[in-house]
């Protein structure tokens, strides 16, 4: 095996199968908040929502973080690596014409866990957009602008 940093060796021979239930998490470059300007944070869902209109994933429940997001899709067509890749492409490239922005926003790769369908999906979809009540960061859902579930 070539010599890989430590991520990429846990990507090979990953399998991602269509129609399977993923939760998806990427942070931003060094956890800088920059999804503090909610703005900023909107040209990443629409780059959620791109991907399901483009047929490449179901988006079930998500939330933009300041620092990060969790998305729970179900895998419709390609692999884990071409979403997220041509999710963080684009909304980078939307971040940059949007703010100027000149520094990296992503960190390489992302973690991913697959689900199987017995587990209870409303239930983890509610944990995924109550993120910004655990961070303090609203005292109700309702005041914050960057989640979405199929349940809620």
């Amino acid at each position: 095996m070539p010599d890989l940093p430590a991520a990429h060796r846990l990507r090979l021979g990953r399998y991602a199968e269509p129609n399977r239930i993923y939760l998806l998490t990427a942070n931003t470059f060094h956890r800088e908040p920059v999804f503090n300007d909610f703005a900023l944070g909107r040209l990443v869902v629409a780059q959620l929502r791109a991907a399901q209109d483009r047929g490449l994933a179901n988006s079930l429940a998500w939330v933009v973080m300041p620092d990060h997001f969790h998305w729970l899709i179900e895998l419709q067509r390609g692999s884990l690596s071409e979403l997220m890749q041509k999710t963080k492409s684009m909304s980078t490239k939307a971040v940059k014409q949007c703010s100027g922005r000149a520094t990296e926003l992503w960190q390489r790769g992302f973690h991913d866990r697959a689900l199987r369908r017995e587990e209870d999906l409303a239930k983890l979809a509610r944990y995924v957009v109550a993120n910004p009540l655990r961070a303090g960061l609203v005292e109700k859902l309702g005041d914050y602008p960057l989640w979405d579930a199929i349940w809620v």
